[in-house]
């Protein structure tokens, strides 16, 4: 399998499915896909041969069969590894995370929009102000805060449903913005957060973003440079 992916740096969505490969070590070649936005640049053609969304990430096969869609691929890495527990076993436990994975696709726009992730920058001062001034941004967090701590007290953790599975991939991005933008949680969600961020396949992917050393204006709204 191949799994085409934008600016580790940057892409909390090709985070997803780069990290939950990575951390059952199912193979897969990594191609990285540098963004540029610009029309006509070799971003735009390379993504359109492969996606028809023209969106990272995307899953190709050896015969050519794609899947795009963090959601799906989850899906189909689930189909393609029944040994490995992608989702929980239990099948209550499976339908609740899935829930969750639903509700972080979906979800939790303002968080989204005002603090994008950025692997390589902390924006603590910026996260401060935010918190003070936008409250349908603590209204994300506290959903977060809250959906958290109601999985972990269930599971026992560390994960949210005990062992580390797709819901906690799709978390690992929003566990980088909190820590870049100082956002608080209650013990419990930050101890997830921290749990997250020292993941080995989390740990890996923020130091590969460290090395990119590429600055893209467009995912940028607080710095003009590096």
């Amino acid at each position: 399998m191949k799994l085409y992916i934008g600016n580790k740096n940057y892409s909390s969505w090709s985070m997803r499915s780069g990290v939950l490969l990575a951390a059952f070590g199912i193979p897969f070649e990594e191609v990285l896909l540098p963004f540029d936005f610009r029309p006509g640049s070799a971003w735009e053609r390379q993504i359109a041969a492969v996606s028809p969304t023209r969106r990272v990430p995307v899953l190709v096969e050896g015969d050519g069969f794609t899947v795009w869609e963090t959601l799906a691929i989850a899906e189909y890495i689930a189909d393609r590894h029944p040994e490995h527990a992608i989702w929980p076993r239990d099948a209550r436990a499976r339908a609740r995370a899935r829930s969750l994975c639903a509700e972080m696709h979906a979800g939790f726009g303002r968080l989204r929009t005002v603090c994008p992730m950025n692997c390589e920058a902390f924006f603590p001062d910026i996260g401060e102000r935010l918190w003070a001034e936008d409250a349908a941004l603590r209204a994300d967090v506290a959903r977060l805060d809250a959906a958290w701590s109601e999985a972990l007290a269930a599971s026992g953790g560390p994960y949210l449903f005990g062992a580390f599975g797709a819901v906690d991939a799709f978390f690992a991005p929003v566990a980088v913005r909190l820590s870049r933008f100082s956002l608080p949680l209650s013990e419990r969600a930050a101890a997830y957060r921290d749990a997250l961020l020292a993941h080995a396949a989390v740990e890996d992917w923020i130091a590969d973003g460290l090395r990119e050393q590429q600055f893209v204006p467009e995912d940028e709204p607080y710095r003009t440079g590096r």
